[in-house]
């Protein structure tokens, strides 16, 4: 990291707030299936990139929670999500 690039600090100073707040940066890569799922969601709900992950996350953690995580694979795969 360049001490001369304030925008690097900038970037690390927002990265170490969110640990403190106790969020977790996730990363990878989305299938072309995903990101048709990803845009149309993101214009209906106006969410964010992180609502849409946070999101994402807690209503299949439900879904699995409930005992419905098989029903909601199943549906995905017939509705060639």
């Amino acid at each position: 990291m360049s001490d001369n690039n304030p925008n690097a600090e900038k970037q690390r100073r927002f990265r170490e707030r969110q640990k403190l707040k106790g969020y977790k940066e996730v990363r990878g890569y989305v299938s072309p299936k995903g990101m048709h799922s990803y845009e149309e969601l993101s214009k209906k709900s106006g969410w964010t990139d992180g609502e849409l992950i946070n999101n994402a996350l807690r209503i299949t953690y439900a879904a699995y929670r409930c005992g419905q995580i098989k029903l909601l694979n199943e549906w995905l795969k017939n509705n060639d999500c």
